[in-house]
């Protein structure tokens, strides 16, 4: 029994490298890497905006006390636009010190307010309002997420289509009446080159509000890449 055993197992021992290079032989046969891409230009139907404040004050407690009541007035301000989503931002306070002496001079806060919305008069008018004590450190234009992705589950089924038909033509090309899939990838990738107002160029602040921007939105370009290999059968 002992020896049948051991001959039964040199002898699978001895069979199964074949089979598995028989199988990997089939398997690698006849093999074509394709690519294919669907993509589309989006208007962007999204904006948002950073605002920000920074005061200066020898008294950490004093200074608290302004930032404070200026993000509550920029929250009593924005809740006039309901359509725009408003959020609190970073926030931070810090010493200066002397060049000379390296005492310390003062203390400085910056806060932030982040905008967001999908209406763009109702988010530049409120911009407008804001400025009257905030100063803009950037406005830029997106996709949303609901629009984005709509877009991107019709480009899916364009590339894949698109996917096939190369397939089909590569298949007939080399005098092959079918092919096999052996793999598929699904790849998004979304390209933004939306205006936008950034640091110095948005530092306009005023002591009466500023007439509201017309914003011109501009596009995006989403695309949805298709990466598989066929066999030919």
């Amino acid at each position: 029994m002992r020896t049948l055993a051991l001959v039964t197992m040199m002898v699978g021992a001895a069979l199964s490298p074949s089979l598995f290079a028989h199988d990997t032989e089939n398997l690698n046969y006849n093999i074509v890497n394709i690519q294919a891409d669907a993509s589309r230009q989006v208007a962007n139907d999204e904006m948002r905006a950073v605002l920000y404040i920074e005061k200066s004050h020898k008294q950490p407690a004093e200074l608290s006390n302004q930032i404070n009541q200026l993000m509550n007035q920029a929250q009593a301000i924005s809740r006039k636009y309901s359509q725009v989503k408003v959020e609190t931002g970073a926030q931070s306070t810090y010493p200066v010190y002397d060049n000379d002496s390296s005492k310390l001079k003062e203390w400085r806060a910056r806060a932030e307010i982040q905008l967001e919305s999908k209406d763009f008069k109702a988010a530049s008018q409120l911009i407008s309002e804001l400025q009257q004590s905030f100063q803009t450190q950037s406005i830029n234009f997106t996709v949303s997420d609901e629009q984005r992705k709509k877009v991107e589950n019709e480009l899916m089924i364009e590339a894949s289509k698109n996917f096939q038909q190369r397939a089909q033509a590569i298949t007939q090309a080399w005098n092959k009446t079918q092919y096999n899939l052996v793999s598929l990838n699904l790849n998004t990738s979304n390209y933004f080159p939306q205006p936008m107002m950034r640091g110095g160029m948005a530092k306009f602040a005023m002591a009466e509000a500023a007439a509201a921007q017309d914003m011109a939105a501009g596009e995006s370009k989403i695309t949805v890449s298709a990466n598989g290999s066929i066999q030919f059968k």
